[in-house]
Protein backbone atom coordinates (compact mmCIF):
# COMPACT_ATOMS: atom_id res chain seq x y z
CA UNK A 1 0.00 0.00 0.00
CA UNK A 2 1.40 3.36 -1.01
CA UNK A 3 2.03 6.11 1.51
CA UNK A 4 -0.78 8.10 -0.19
CA UNK A 5 -3.41 5.65 1.13
CA UNK A 6 -2.05 5.88 4.68
CA UNK A 7 -2.52 9.63 4.83
CA UNK A 8 -6.19 9.47 3.95
CA UNK A 9 -8.66 9.44 6.85
CA UNK A 10 -10.41 6.06 7.15
CA UNK A 11 -14.07 5.75 8.21
CA UNK A 12 -15.77 2.53 9.30
CA UNK A 13 -19.52 2.78 8.48
CA UNK A 14 -21.96 0.40 10.16
CA UNK A 15 -25.70 0.61 9.41
CA UNK A 16 -28.47 -1.11 11.38
CA UNK A 17 -29.12 -4.36 9.46
CA UNK A 18 -32.40 -3.26 7.84
CA UNK A 19 -33.09 -2.11 4.27
CA UNK A 20 -34.25 1.37 5.29
CA UNK A 21 -31.06 1.90 7.31
CA UNK A 22 -28.55 0.39 4.87
CA UNK A 23 -29.74 2.72 2.05
CA UNK A 24 -28.94 6.06 3.72
CA UNK A 25 -25.69 4.77 5.28
CA UNK A 26 -24.42 3.60 1.88
CA UNK A 27 -25.28 7.00 0.38
CA UNK A 28 -23.46 8.75 3.23
CA UNK A 29 -20.44 6.46 2.76
CA UNK A 30 -20.31 7.27 -0.97
CA UNK A 31 -20.53 11.01 -0.21
CA UNK A 32 -17.65 10.75 2.31
CA UNK A 33 -15.67 8.69 -0.20
CA UNK A 34 -16.05 11.47 -2.78
CA UNK A 35 -14.63 13.82 -0.12
CA UNK A 36 -11.43 11.79 0.08
CA UNK A 37 -12.17 9.32 2.90
CA UNK A 38 -11.28 5.64 2.75
CA UNK A 39 -14.39 3.58 3.57
CA UNK A 40 -14.92 0.22 5.23
CA UNK A 41 -18.65 -0.61 5.08
CA UNK A 42 -19.88 -3.26 7.52
CA UNK A 43 -23.00 -5.35 6.86
CA UNK A 44 -24.23 -8.39 8.74
CA UNK A 45 -23.35 -11.67 7.01
CA UNK A 46 -27.06 -12.37 6.42
CA UNK A 47 -27.65 -9.06 4.62
CA UNK A 48 -24.33 -9.25 2.77
CA UNK A 49 -25.47 -12.56 1.24
CA UNK A 50 -28.86 -11.03 0.33
CA UNK A 51 -27.10 -8.10 -1.35
CA UNK A 52 -24.92 -10.45 -3.38
CA UNK A 53 -28.02 -12.40 -4.46
CA UNK A 54 -29.96 -9.30 -5.49
CA UNK A 55 -27.12 -7.21 -6.95
CA UNK A 56 -24.84 -9.86 -8.46
CA UNK A 57 -21.82 -11.65 -6.98
CA UNK A 58 -19.30 -9.00 -7.96
CA UNK A 59 -21.47 -6.02 -6.93
CA UNK A 60 -19.70 -5.56 -3.61
CA UNK A 61 -16.15 -6.02 -4.80
CA UNK A 62 -15.85 -2.29 -4.26
CA UNK A 63 -12.61 -0.43 -4.87
CA UNK A 64 -9.32 -0.44 -3.00
CA UNK A 65 -10.61 2.70 -1.25
CA UNK A 66 -14.19 1.47 -0.59
CA UNK A 67 -14.38 -1.99 0.94
CA UNK A 68 -17.09 -4.22 2.36
CA UNK A 69 -16.70 -6.34 5.50
CA UNK A 70 -19.16 -8.41 7.54
CA UNK A 71 -19.94 -9.40 11.11
CA UNK A 72 -22.45 -12.06 12.26
CA UNK A 73 -25.83 -10.87 13.63
CA UNK A 74 -25.90 -13.70 16.18
CA UNK A 75 -29.10 -15.29 14.78
CA UNK A 76 -29.76 -18.56 13.00
CA UNK A 77 -30.44 -17.73 9.33
CA UNK A 78 -34.22 -18.05 8.65
CA UNK A 79 -35.49 -20.67 6.20
CA UNK A 80 -36.69 -17.95 3.84
CA UNK A 81 -33.48 -16.11 3.05
CA UNK A 82 -35.41 -13.24 1.42
CA UNK A 83 -37.74 -12.45 4.32
CA UNK A 84 -37.23 -9.44 6.58
CA UNK A 85 -35.98 -10.46 10.01
CA UNK A 86 -38.13 -9.99 13.11
CA UNK A 87 -37.22 -6.57 14.51
CA UNK A 88 -37.20 -7.11 18.32
CA UNK A 89 -35.30 -10.41 17.95
CA UNK A 90 -32.78 -8.80 15.59
CA UNK A 91 -32.34 -5.69 17.79
CA UNK A 92 -31.71 -7.81 20.89
CA UNK A 93 -29.28 -10.14 19.14
CA UNK A 94 -27.26 -7.31 17.59
CA UNK A 95 -27.10 -5.38 20.86
CA UNK A 96 -25.98 -8.43 22.84
CA UNK A 97 -23.67 -10.25 20.42
CA UNK A 98 -22.10 -7.83 17.92
CA UNK A 99 -19.65 -5.91 20.09
CA UNK A 100 -16.92 -8.61 20.10
CA UNK A 101 -16.98 -9.29 16.34
CA UNK A 102 -17.15 -5.55 15.57
CA UNK A 103 -14.18 -4.77 17.82
CA UNK A 104 -12.12 -7.53 16.19
CA UNK A 105 -13.05 -6.26 12.73
CA UNK A 106 -12.06 -2.65 13.50
CA UNK A 107 -8.76 -3.85 14.98
CA UNK A 108 -8.16 -5.99 11.86
CA UNK A 109 -8.79 -3.22 9.27
CA UNK A 110 -6.86 -0.76 11.46
CA UNK A 111 -3.87 -3.05 11.20
CA UNK A 112 -4.13 -4.52 7.70
CA UNK A 113 -5.66 -1.68 5.71
CA UNK A 114 -5.34 1.82 7.17
CA UNK A 115 -5.63 3.38 10.64
CA UNK A 116 -9.33 3.95 11.46
CA UNK A 117 -9.84 7.66 12.18
CA UNK A 118 -13.62 7.61 12.78
CA UNK A 119 -16.55 5.23 13.22
CA UNK A 120 -19.90 6.29 11.74
CA UNK A 121 -22.62 4.10 13.23
CA UNK A 122 -26.39 4.06 12.99
CA UNK A 123 -27.88 5.35 16.25
CA UNK A 124 -29.52 1.92 16.65
CA UNK A 125 -26.05 0.29 16.73
CA UNK A 126 -25.21 1.86 20.09
CA UNK A 127 -23.02 -1.09 21.15
CA UNK A 128 -20.34 0.42 18.87
CA UNK A 129 -19.62 3.20 21.41
CA UNK A 130 -17.96 0.65 23.71
CA UNK A 131 -15.65 -0.38 20.84
CA UNK A 132 -14.90 3.24 19.90
CA UNK A 133 -14.07 4.13 23.51
CA UNK A 134 -11.86 1.10 24.04
CA UNK A 135 -9.96 1.63 20.77
CA UNK A 136 -9.74 5.41 21.27
CA UNK A 137 -11.55 6.22 17.99
CA UNK A 138 -14.07 9.10 17.73
CA UNK A 139 -17.62 8.07 16.81
CA UNK A 140 -20.30 9.95 14.88
CA UNK A 141 -23.89 8.70 14.85
CA UNK A 142 -26.27 8.67 11.86
CA UNK A 143 -30.00 9.03 12.59
CA UNK A 144 -31.64 7.63 9.47
CA UNK A 145 -35.13 8.89 10.18
CA UNK A 146 -36.58 12.39 10.48
CA UNK A 147 -35.36 14.60 13.28
CA UNK A 148 -38.95 14.75 14.58
CA UNK A 149 -39.04 11.05 15.44
CA UNK A 150 -35.78 11.29 17.43
CA UNK A 151 -37.33 14.00 19.58
CA UNK A 152 -40.34 11.71 20.17
CA UNK A 153 -38.18 8.74 21.18
CA UNK A 154 -36.27 11.08 23.46
CA UNK A 155 -39.59 11.79 25.25
CA UNK A 156 -40.38 8.11 25.92
CA UNK A 157 -39.12 8.26 29.54
CA UNK A 158 -41.29 11.34 30.18
CA UNK A 159 -44.42 9.68 28.73
CA UNK A 160 -43.85 6.67 30.97
CA UNK A 161 -43.11 8.84 34.01
CA UNK A 162 -46.29 10.88 33.44
CA UNK A 163 -48.23 7.60 33.14
CA UNK A 164 -49.55 8.61 29.69
CA UNK A 165 -48.20 5.28 28.42
CA UNK A 166 -48.27 2.30 28.13
CA UNK A 167 -51.92 1.75 27.23
CA UNK A 168 -53.88 0.17 30.09
CA UNK A 169 -55.48 -2.39 27.78
CA UNK A 170 -56.18 -2.88 24.04
CA UNK A 171 -59.54 -1.02 24.29
CA UNK A 172 -57.46 2.17 24.54
CA UNK A 173 -56.44 1.67 20.91
CA UNK A 174 -60.01 2.45 19.81
CA UNK A 175 -61.65 4.50 22.60
CA UNK A 176 -60.26 7.87 21.51
CA UNK A 177 -57.52 7.98 24.16
CA UNK A 178 -54.81 8.10 21.48
CA UNK A 179 -56.26 11.40 20.19
CA UNK A 180 -55.06 13.11 23.38
CA UNK A 181 -52.85 16.09 22.46
CA UNK A 182 -49.61 16.19 24.47
CA UNK A 183 -47.43 19.18 25.20
CA UNK A 184 -44.18 17.56 26.35
CA UNK A 185 -42.61 17.19 22.89
CA UNK A 186 -40.46 20.22 22.02
CA UNK A 187 -41.11 21.90 18.63
CA UNK A 188 -44.14 19.70 17.96
CA UNK A 189 -47.19 21.51 19.24
CA UNK A 190 -50.46 19.75 18.54
CA UNK A 191 -48.94 16.26 18.38
CA UNK A 192 -51.21 13.49 19.73
CA UNK A 193 -50.37 10.26 21.52
CA UNK A 194 -51.24 8.36 18.31
CA UNK A 195 -48.47 10.24 16.44
CA UNK A 196 -45.71 9.07 18.79
CA UNK A 197 -43.77 5.97 17.60
CA UNK A 198 -46.15 3.23 18.84
CA UNK A 199 -43.77 0.79 20.57
CA UNK A 200 -44.52 2.80 23.73
CA UNK A 201 -48.14 1.58 23.68
CA UNK A 202 -46.75 -1.85 24.65
CA UNK A 203 -49.59 -3.74 23.02
CA UNK A 204 -47.69 -6.29 20.94
CA UNK A 205 -45.11 -8.91 21.94
CA UNK A 206 -41.65 -7.38 21.68
CA UNK A 207 -42.87 -3.80 22.30
CA UNK A 208 -41.60 -3.75 25.85
CA UNK A 209 -38.13 -4.74 24.72
CA UNK A 210 -38.24 -2.15 21.89
CA UNK A 211 -39.09 0.66 24.32
CA UNK A 212 -36.12 -0.23 26.50
CA UNK A 213 -33.93 -0.67 23.39
CA UNK A 214 -34.90 2.69 21.83
CA UNK A 215 -34.46 4.54 25.13
CA UNK A 216 -30.96 3.13 25.61
CA UNK A 217 -29.93 3.80 21.97
CA UNK A 218 -31.05 7.43 21.90
CA UNK A 219 -29.40 7.95 25.29
CA UNK A 220 -26.11 6.43 24.06
CA UNK A 221 -26.20 8.70 21.01
CA UNK A 222 -25.59 11.64 23.35
CA UNK A 223 -21.99 10.38 23.64
CA UNK A 224 -21.31 10.84 19.92
CA UNK A 225 -18.93 13.53 18.62
CA UNK A 226 -21.74 14.63 16.28
CA UNK A 227 -25.03 13.36 14.83
CA UNK A 228 -25.78 13.32 11.12
CA UNK A 229 -29.41 13.60 10.01
CA UNK A 230 -30.89 12.65 6.65
CA UNK A 231 -32.98 15.83 6.56
CA UNK A 232 -32.44 19.47 5.68
CA UNK A 233 -32.67 22.66 7.71
CA UNK A 234 -35.60 24.14 5.78
CA UNK A 235 -37.70 21.00 6.36
CA UNK A 236 -37.24 20.50 10.12
CA UNK A 237 -35.63 23.72 11.28
CA UNK A 238 -37.39 24.00 14.69
CA UNK A 239 -36.86 20.35 15.56
CA UNK A 240 -33.16 20.48 14.67
CA UNK A 241 -32.82 23.58 16.84
CA UNK A 242 -34.46 21.79 19.78
CA UNK A 243 -32.29 18.69 19.30
CA UNK A 244 -29.16 20.83 19.27
CA UNK A 245 -29.75 21.64 22.94
CA UNK A 246 -30.08 17.96 23.97
CA UNK A 247 -27.67 16.16 21.64
CA UNK A 248 -24.14 16.60 20.23
CA UNK A 249 -23.73 18.94 17.23
CA UNK A 250 -26.39 18.22 14.59
CA UNK A 251 -25.62 18.16 10.89
CA UNK A 252 -28.65 17.99 8.57
CA UNK A 253 -27.12 16.95 5.25
CA UNK A 254 -30.16 15.48 3.49
CA UNK A 255 -31.83 14.44 1.36
CA UNK A 256 -28.82 12.14 1.04
CA UNK A 257 -29.97 10.80 -2.34
CA UNK A 258 -29.90 14.33 -3.78
CA UNK A 259 -26.54 15.11 -2.21
CA UNK A 260 -25.13 11.85 -3.56
CA UNK A 261 -26.49 12.67 -7.02
CA UNK A 262 -24.87 16.11 -6.93
CA UNK A 263 -21.43 15.26 -5.55
CA UNK A 264 -21.22 11.47 -5.46
CA UNK A 265 -18.42 9.56 -6.99
CA UNK A 266 -19.48 8.20 -10.40
CA UNK A 267 -17.10 5.25 -10.02
CA UNK A 268 -19.41 3.95 -7.25
CA UNK A 269 -22.65 4.36 -9.21
CA UNK A 270 -23.08 0.62 -9.70
CA UNK A 271 -22.84 -0.05 -5.96
CA UNK A 272 -26.44 -0.42 -4.76
CA UNK A 273 -28.06 -1.41 -1.50
CA UNK A 274 -31.34 -3.12 -2.41
CA UNK A 275 -31.85 -6.48 -0.69
CA UNK A 276 -34.49 -7.44 -3.28
CA UNK A 277 -33.95 -7.71 -7.02
CA UNK A 278 -35.12 -4.49 -8.69
CA UNK A 279 -37.50 -5.04 -11.61
CA UNK A 280 -36.59 -2.10 -13.82
CA UNK A 281 -39.07 -3.00 -16.59
CA UNK A 282 -41.69 -1.02 -14.64
CA UNK A 283 -39.89 2.16 -15.84
CA UNK A 284 -40.60 1.20 -19.47
CA UNK A 285 -44.25 0.69 -18.56
CA UNK A 286 -44.33 4.15 -16.90
CA UNK A 287 -42.90 5.67 -20.10
CA UNK A 288 -46.15 4.64 -21.86
CA UNK A 289 -48.43 6.38 -19.33
CA UNK A 290 -49.68 9.98 -19.42
CA UNK A 291 -48.12 12.60 -17.11
CA UNK A 292 -49.39 12.48 -13.49
CA UNK A 293 -51.74 9.60 -14.32
CA UNK A 294 -50.30 6.76 -12.19
CA UNK A 295 -50.56 6.11 -8.46
CA UNK A 296 -47.44 4.40 -7.08
CA UNK A 297 -48.10 1.93 -4.23
CA UNK A 298 -45.27 0.63 -2.04
CA UNK A 299 -45.33 -0.21 1.68
CA UNK A 300 -41.56 -0.44 2.08
CA UNK A 301 -39.37 -3.31 3.20
CA UNK A 302 -40.91 -4.29 6.55
CA UNK A 303 -44.63 -3.43 6.74
CA UNK A 304 -46.96 -6.42 6.51
CA UNK A 305 -50.73 -6.67 6.19
CA UNK A 306 -53.49 -9.24 6.58
CA UNK A 307 -54.99 -10.97 3.53
CA UNK A 308 -58.18 -8.92 4.17
CA UNK A 309 -56.28 -5.60 4.11
CA UNK A 310 -54.65 -6.65 0.84
CA UNK A 311 -58.09 -7.31 -0.67
CA UNK A 312 -59.40 -3.89 0.48
CA UNK A 313 -56.41 -2.15 -1.15
CA UNK A 314 -57.01 -4.16 -4.35
CA UNK A 315 -60.65 -3.13 -4.70
CA UNK A 316 -59.93 0.44 -3.61
CA UNK A 317 -57.42 0.78 -6.45
CA UNK A 318 -59.80 -0.95 -8.87
CA UNK A 319 -62.71 1.38 -8.00
CA UNK A 320 -60.57 4.51 -8.33
CA UNK A 321 -60.15 3.76 -12.06
CA UNK A 322 -56.59 5.13 -11.97
CA UNK A 323 -53.56 3.32 -13.35
CA UNK A 324 -51.24 2.02 -10.65
CA UNK A 325 -47.76 0.60 -10.16
CA UNK A 326 -47.90 -1.64 -7.09
CA UNK A 327 -44.85 -3.15 -5.43
CA UNK A 328 -45.79 -6.41 -3.74
CA UNK A 329 -42.90 -7.97 -1.81
CA UNK A 330 -43.01 -11.76 -1.49
CA UNK A 331 -43.44 -11.36 2.31
CA UNK A 332 -46.02 -8.53 2.30
CA UNK A 333 -48.89 -10.62 3.71
CA UNK A 334 -48.70 -12.04 7.24
CA UNK A 335 -47.93 -15.76 7.19
CA UNK A 336 -49.13 -16.10 3.61
CA UNK A 337 -47.99 -15.36 0.11
CA UNK A 338 -49.61 -12.24 -1.33
CA UNK A 339 -52.36 -13.70 -3.52
CA UNK A 340 -54.50 -11.17 -5.34
CA UNK A 341 -58.16 -11.91 -6.16
CA UNK A 342 -58.23 -13.17 -9.79
CA UNK A 343 -61.24 -10.90 -10.51
CA UNK A 344 -59.14 -7.92 -9.46
CA UNK A 345 -56.32 -8.92 -11.81
CA UNK A 346 -58.80 -9.30 -14.68
CA UNK A 347 -60.60 -6.05 -13.96
CA UNK A 348 -57.42 -3.95 -13.77
CA UNK A 349 -55.44 -5.61 -16.55
CA UNK A 350 -53.90 -3.00 -18.80
CA UNK A 351 -53.92 -0.28 -16.17
CA UNK A 352 -52.10 -1.99 -13.34
CA UNK A 353 -48.48 -3.11 -13.10
CA UNK A 354 -47.42 -5.39 -10.24
CA UNK A 355 -43.75 -5.98 -9.43
CA UNK A 356 -41.78 -7.42 -6.50
CA UNK A 357 -39.37 -4.48 -6.02
CA UNK A 358 -38.33 -1.42 -8.01
CA UNK A 359 -35.77 1.41 -8.21
CA UNK A 360 -37.93 3.77 -6.14
CA UNK A 361 -36.05 7.04 -6.67
CA UNK A 362 -36.39 6.68 -10.46
CA UNK A 363 -40.05 5.75 -10.14
CA UNK A 364 -40.92 8.77 -7.97
CA UNK A 365 -39.08 11.06 -10.38
CA UNK A 366 -40.99 9.70 -13.35
CA UNK A 367 -43.33 12.30 -14.96
CA UNK A 368 -46.25 9.83 -15.09
CA UNK A 369 -46.41 9.43 -11.27
CA UNK A 370 -49.18 11.54 -9.76
CA UNK A 371 -49.25 10.27 -6.18
CA UNK A 372 -47.73 7.78 -3.73
CA UNK A 373 -49.62 5.40 -1.43
CA UNK A 374 -46.94 4.74 1.19
CA UNK A 375 -46.26 3.38 4.69
CA UNK A 376 -44.57 6.72 5.52
CA UNK A 377 -41.10 5.35 6.19
CA UNK A 378 -38.61 8.22 6.28
CA UNK A 379 -36.69 7.31 3.10
CA UNK A 380 -39.97 7.09 1.18
CA UNK A 381 -41.26 10.35 2.69
CA UNK A 382 -38.08 12.21 1.82
CA UNK A 383 -37.84 10.74 -1.69
CA UNK A 384 -41.49 11.62 -2.34
CA UNK A 385 -41.03 15.20 -1.15
CA UNK A 386 -37.82 15.52 -3.20
CA UNK A 387 -39.74 14.45 -6.29
CA UNK A 388 -42.68 16.79 -5.61
CA UNK A 389 -45.12 13.85 -5.24
CA UNK A 390 -48.01 14.07 -2.70
CA UNK A 391 -48.85 11.04 -0.53
CA UNK A 392 -51.55 8.89 1.05
CA UNK A 393 -50.15 7.30 4.24
CA UNK A 394 -51.04 3.88 5.63
CA UNK A 395 -48.99 3.39 8.77
CA UNK A 396 -47.36 0.32 10.19
CA UNK A 397 -44.92 1.07 13.03
CA UNK A 398 -41.82 2.87 14.42
CA UNK A 399 -41.35 6.43 13.12
CA UNK A 400 -44.09 6.17 10.49
CA UNK A 401 -46.80 7.70 12.71
CA UNK A 402 -44.62 10.76 13.38
CA UNK A 403 -43.62 11.15 9.72
CA UNK A 404 -47.28 10.97 8.69
CA UNK A 405 -48.40 13.58 11.24
CA UNK A 406 -45.66 15.92 10.06
CA UNK A 407 -46.49 15.31 6.36
CA UNK A 408 -50.22 15.90 6.86
CA UNK A 409 -50.20 18.70 9.43
CA UNK A 410 -46.99 20.66 9.03
CA UNK A 411 -46.07 20.30 5.37
CA UNK A 412 -49.52 19.68 3.89
CA UNK A 413 -48.26 17.05 1.43
CA UNK A 414 -50.20 13.97 2.60
CA UNK A 415 -53.51 12.46 3.78
CA UNK A 416 -53.78 9.58 6.23
CA UNK A 417 -55.78 6.43 5.59
CA UNK A 418 -57.30 4.49 8.47
CA UNK A 419 -55.23 1.48 9.52
CA UNK A 420 -58.39 -0.61 9.39
CA UNK A 421 -58.45 -0.06 5.64
CA UNK A 422 -61.67 -0.12 3.59
CA UNK A 423 -61.80 -0.15 -0.21
CA UNK A 424 -64.21 2.81 -0.43
CA UNK A 425 -61.87 5.01 1.55
CA UNK A 426 -58.91 3.93 -0.59
CA UNK A 427 -60.67 4.81 -3.81
CA UNK A 428 -62.00 8.13 -2.42
CA UNK A 429 -58.52 9.22 -1.25
CA UNK A 430 -56.84 8.13 -4.50
CA UNK A 431 -59.34 10.18 -6.53
CA UNK A 432 -58.89 13.19 -4.21
CA UNK A 433 -55.11 12.87 -4.44
CA UNK A 434 -55.03 12.58 -8.22
CA UNK A 435 -57.66 15.14 -9.24
CA UNK A 436 -59.30 16.85 -6.22
CA UNK A 437 -58.73 20.35 -4.83
CA UNK A 438 -56.92 19.00 -1.79
CA UNK A 439 -54.71 16.89 -4.08
CA UNK A 440 -53.79 19.98 -6.12
CA UNK A 441 -52.93 21.91 -2.95
CA UNK A 442 -50.78 19.00 -1.68
CA UNK A 443 -48.96 18.75 -5.01
CA UNK A 444 -48.20 22.48 -4.90
CA UNK A 445 -46.77 22.12 -1.36
CA UNK A 446 -44.75 19.05 -2.38
CA UNK A 447 -43.23 20.89 -5.36
CA UNK A 448 -42.35 23.80 -3.08
CA UNK A 449 -40.50 21.40 -0.73
CA UNK A 450 -38.84 19.70 -3.72
CA UNK A 451 -37.38 23.06 -4.77
CA UNK A 452 -36.14 23.70 -1.21
CA UNK A 453 -34.58 20.22 -1.02
CA UNK A 454 -32.76 20.75 -4.33
CA UNK A 455 -31.52 24.15 -3.19
CA UNK A 456 -30.25 22.69 0.12
CA UNK A 457 -28.14 20.17 -1.82
CA UNK A 458 -26.67 22.63 -4.32
CA UNK A 459 -23.27 24.12 -3.66
CA UNK A 460 -21.95 26.13 -2.14
CA UNK A 461 -24.71 28.05 -0.41
CA UNK A 462 -27.22 25.22 0.15
CA UNK A 463 -27.71 24.39 3.84
CA UNK A 464 -26.94 20.66 3.44
CA UNK A 465 -23.82 21.41 1.38
CA UNK A 466 -22.62 23.89 4.01
CA UNK A 467 -23.33 21.39 6.83
CA UNK A 468 -21.48 18.68 4.92
CA UNK A 469 -18.39 20.91 4.68
CA UNK A 470 -18.48 21.52 8.44
CA UNK A 471 -18.87 17.79 9.06
CA UNK A 472 -15.95 16.92 6.77
CA UNK A 473 -13.75 19.47 8.56
CA UNK A 474 -14.67 17.92 11.92
CA UNK A 475 -13.89 14.42 10.61
CA UNK A 476 -10.55 15.57 9.19
CA UNK A 477 -9.66 17.05 12.58
CA UNK A 478 -9.86 13.51 14.09
CA UNK A 479 -6.92 12.31 12.01
CA UNK A 480 -4.56 15.14 12.82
Amino acid sequence: MGSHQEKKPHVVCIPAPLQGHINPMLKLAKILHSKGFLITFVNTEFNHQRLLRSQGLDALDGLPSFRFETIPDGLQPPENTNASQDIPTLAKSVDETCLGPFKSLVAKVNESYAPVTCIVADVLMGFTFAAATELGIPEIALWTSGAASLICYNQYPKLLENKLMPLKDPSYLVNGYLDTVIDCVPAMSGIRLKDIPPFIRIVFPGDEYMVQFMCSQVERAKKASAIIYNTFDELEHDVLDSLASMYPPCYGIGPLHLLERNIGDKSLASMKSNLWIEEAECLKWLDLQAPLSVIYVNFGSIAVMTPQQLVEFCWGLAKSNYSFLWIIRPDLVVGDSAILPPEFVTETSGRGMLVGWCPQEQVLNHPSIGGFLTHSGWNSTLESISSGVPMICWLFFADQQTNCWWSCNKWGVAMEIDNNVKSDEVSKLVIELMEGEKGKEMRKNAIDLKNKAEKACTSPSGSSMANLEKLVQLMHSFSK
